[in-house]
């Protein structure tokens, strides 16, 4: 699914009175009955949300289904995507939407722009891609939900991830400044600089190693574990503060606590997705590197603050039992499809699937349509 405004500017309030009703219809039902929509929409006159309906259906903003068992639509990624920034609209955190500067397996980058001109990244969720199929085994955003849909696990992947960038921004730690974020949408600073993928070369190899180093154990001595710590995740920055502030790190929803049950595994595959890479790429090899039971040692929690998988053997226990029973209903995604290489950003997962009930989500609001998400402390 790939984002297109081209029809944004022709849509009018009715229109997302529509669209919004489609979306909180969705919490339970799969596909939403048109009565639904009308009823939920609250506009005079039942004409008036056909002709919604069929505005938003030719955007394919909204879908019907063929060969359902009542007349009915279902929200597409395209109308989730407009809902996101019409809020980022309404707060003026969005004016224009630019160029993608990145595309991976589980969500798309995007410059964007608010009123004074400030260039912003936008990074829009979207887990449920061919690529990958374990979501619901190597995420906790099910918790204790029995299912859900991929736009829901989407919209609690950018606010965990909203979450643990604010936590890590105001701590000091080199990441992007979180700015705002709406459903399955974040809004972050833009980084000057390049994925260190593309690193072919480097001065002073040592000392970013050490500094990479050094930032994988500081993030265990707060609680968290990055597990995708790797040349995707990493920005070089064009011009460096610092020998020890060289790069920004981005890619947070996978991040567990040190109280993981494969927290040691984690923070392993961390510690050598960094070694090989300076082997293969700039011929750097050291001895020198963090040991989980010698260098973590807790001096923060801020895998508590944020909710970290983990942190809470209660909550695996929970996750554990969702994964389970979601598993026995054959859970199985749709509207596949294939994704280049990732660029600077990124994971893994798949999408399609059955819609949930998704009780009191954050950020909703059941008593109206004009819907304007706050970013939730």
């Amino acid at each position: 699914m790939k984002l297109n405004t081209a029809a944004m500017r022709y849509l009018s309030n009715d229109d997302f009175r529509v669209l919004t009703a489609t979306e909180m219809g969705s919490k339970n039902h799969e596909i939403v009955p048109t009565t639904l929509i009308v009823q939920i929409a609250g506009l005079r006159g039942g004409a008036g949300v056909g002709n919604c309906i069929s505005e938003l259906a030719k955007a394919n903003l909204i879908a019907r289904v063929k060969n359902a068992k009542y007349d009915g639509y279902r929200l597409t990624y395209g109308g989730y995507d407009y809902l996101a920034i019409k809020a980022f609209s309404n707060r003026r955190t969005v004016y224009s939407v630019g160029n993608q500067i990145g595309v991976g397996k589980e969500s798309d980058i995007f410059v964007v722009a608010n009123e004074k001109g400030r260039k912003c990244v936008l990074k829009i969720h979207r887990l449920g891609r061919i690529s990958f199929r374990s979501v619901k085994n190597n995420r906790d955003y099910l918790r204790n939900r029995q299912s859900a849909s991929w736009m829901y696990l989407s919209r609690l992947a950018a606010q965990k991830e909203f979450a643990f960038m604010k936590a890590l921004y105001e701590n000091g730690f080199p990441v992007p400044e979180p700015i705002d974020y709406s459903r399955h949408c974040i809004i972050m600073s833009l980084i000057p600089g390049f994925p260190m993928r593309q690193l072919s070369s480097h001065e002073d190899p040592s000392a970013l190693y050490s500094s990479l180093m050094s930032f994988i154990v500081r993030l265990a001595n707060h609680g968290l574990i990055h597990c995708d710590f790797n040349e995707f995740n990493i920005i070089i920055l064009d011009e460096p503060k610092s020998e020890d502030e060289q790069f920004v790190v981005i890619d947070f929803p996978q991040c567990v606590s040190i109280d993981h049950v494969d927290a040691e595994r984690y923070f392993k595959r961390d510690v050598d997705c960094i070694r090989r890479f300076f082997e293969k790429k700039l011929g750097y090899v050291s001895d020198d590197y963090p040991i989980f039971q010698r260098d973590a040692k807790r001096v923060a929690s801020l895998d508590i603050d944020v909710q970290a998988s983990g942190f809470s053997k209660k909550m695996v226990k929970e996750f554990e039992k969702a994964i389970s029973e979601s598993r026995e209903k054959g859970e199985d995604s749709t509207d596949h499809e294939e994704i280049g290489e990732h660029n600077g950003d990124e994971e893994d997962e798949e999408e399609g699937g059955e819609e949930d009930d998704e009780e009191d989500d954050e950020g909703e609001n059941e008593e109206g349509v004009d819907r304007d998400d706050e970013p939730e402390e």
